[in-house]
């Protein structure tokens, strides 16, 4: 995910572009819930490219959405 952070795909809940945040208001109160709890964090010091949704922790990662997919998909094509 960036910054040598990795995470179990069956922790994974789901990969967002972050733009999500702003368009959608479920998402902004999802992300507002998250802040809250102080289950969310900042990985790197890029601006975050990506929101990844874990079972128990939201990232802002500074690799895109896109990029992010395809190595989740490339990790379980190989498991």
């Amino acid at each position: 995910m960036g910054g040598e952070k990795i995470i179990r795909s069956s922790e994974l809940v789901g990969i967002f572009d972050v733009s999500i945040e702003k368009s959608s208001k479920v998402s902004k109160q999802f992300i507002t819930h998250a802040r809250q709890n102080k289950v969310v964090e900042f990985i790197g010091e890029e601006d975050p490219k990506s929101i990844v949704v874990t079972k128990g922790i939201v990232y802002y990662s500074p690799i895109s959405s896109a990029t992010l997919k395809k190595r989740a998909n490339l990790f379980v094509a190989n498991a």
